[in-house]
């Protein structure tokens, strides 16, 4: 069995210059929620809707904290990542039905992140999307497979700060209608055919792998042996690397929505390609902005495609009780059937614009099982010992898991019954 030696460990201190020692997987995870599918999502989102539907990218957000944090804990607490926990403390059956469903949830995201960047490439160089794929499959796989834990993590906060740099010149660019923004961040709004849209926006920003991923990050680092005292402190570190990782994540899903709302909305375009996003603007915008547009979705792709690979990797050597590691036959198969099933399933599409709304949506669906399978875990003495969930934690766990997974009825319904 591989050791878990392959990440980085330290040992915990004080003050601001100590907390930016741990400042790397919260921002590893924010990658997640700032992916193609996020662009389809959100374009998508303010084009139709302007400024509406903004309200759905702080709910999820708020959620999407909670949720993360307690998937870190989880790892912190036990020396776990919550596909080891799921294998250690489920039934057989249930366990393995549920990490089925979330290697499944990883394929659709590598699919949405492999065809983003294809998208991207194409926008700007011409490359059809097939071939764009299939180029940057082979760059992802040589990234994670050549590449240290601690290179990757810096090559993706640099990622993840080009992405948000890219969207603040594209807001300076537009005039926004700043009333209208800040009703919408805070009022929800249900416009008339809107729900799948909603539905692909929260599984956009609370994304299943992303779960299973900050625990095998966290967990990696073997906390759990230091004492109850170095795991009180890492929780204090963790929870404000996740706030500040979250918050920037956000902010730059805000500004996709902004931008759409203010350049599409406004002139009466309904965004249905991303090409076509990024052809629209550069009438109205210029070329700089066009080309800032593809690059960013680049980048975005390549990042949120290495976290993906990670994730899937991660929850398929969990079935097999093994930490994540790249040398290790499970990780290696975890990666690979993530990255190249979402590569295969590319060549199905017909509709990739679609096909980008269309996962998030799968993603939002398997939701509901990460979050109670997460919540039985974390509220469980016997895994948790004395670092359990406190009634109020349990409580602000199901209050979103009762919203989502009443999302998703609702979204069933609105499909079974149009």
């Amino acid at each position: 069995m591989a050791t878990r030696n392959w990440f980085s460990r330290h040992t915990p201190g004080f003050g601001a210059l100590e907390i930016l020692k741990y400042i790397g997987p919260g921002f590893l995870v924010t990658v997640g929620f700032i992916d193609p599918g996020n662009w389809a999502a959100n374009m998508a989102a303010g084009s139709r809707y302007g400024y509406s539907l903004l309200w759905m990218v702080t709910i999820s957000t708020l959620m999407l904290i909670v949720l993360q944090h307690n998937a870190a804990h989880l790892g912190i607490a036990t020396g776990l990542c919550l596909s080891e926990a799921s294998t250690k403390f489920m039934p057989r059956a249930v366990s393995r039905s549920f990490l089925t469903t979330a290697v499944l949830a990883s394929v659709s995201t590598a699919l949405a992140e492999i065809l983003g960047a294809a998208i991207g490439l194409q926008m700007l160089t011409g490359l059809p999307l097939p071939a764009g794929a299939m180029l940057t499959t082979a760059v992802v796989l040589y990234m994670l497979f050549s590449n240290s834990y601690k290179r990757l993590e810096r090559w993706i906060i640099g990622f993840v700060s080009l992405i948000g740099l890219a969207f603040l010149f594209e807001l300076s660019l537009v005039k926004l209608d700043w009333h209208a923004s800040i009703v919408g961040w805070v009022s929800p709004a249900f416009p008339t055919g809107a729900l799948p849209i909603i539905m692909s926006v929260l599984g956009a920003v609370v994304m299943p792998h992303n779960i299973f991923l900050h625990s095998e990050i966290i967990q990696s680092r073997q906390w759990n042996l230091e004492g109850d005292e170095v795991i009180k402190k890492q929780l204090r570190y963790e929870f404000v690397d996740t706030l500040f990782a979250m918050t920037a994540g956000w902010a730059i899903n805000s500004a996709m929505i902004l931008v759409a709302a203010a350049v599409f909305y406004a002139n009466g375009i309904t965004v249905t390609e991303l090409s076509q996003a990024q052809e629209t603007l550069r009438p109205l915008l210029g070329n700089q902005a066009a080309t800032v547009f593809a690059l960013a979705l680049i980048f975005a792709g390549l990042s949120s495609s290495v976290t993906a690979g990670m994730a899937g990797g991660s929850i398929f050597a969990g079935i097999f009780m093994e930490p994540f590691h790249l040398d290790d036959i499970h990780s290696r198969v975890g990666v690979l059937v993530t990255l190249v099933g979402g590569l295969l399933l590319i060549f199905l599409l017909k509709d990739p614009f679609q096909g980008l709304i269309w996962s998030q949506v799968a993603l939002s669906i398997q939701l509901p099982f990460t979050i109670f399978g997460l919540i039985s875990l974390t509220s469980s003495g016997k895994v948790m010992g004395r670092f359990a969930n406190s009634p109020k934690d349990r409580l602000s766990l199901w209050v979103i898991a009762v919203i989502v997974s009443s999302l998703n009825v609702l979204l069933l319904v609105q499909m079974l019954f149009p």
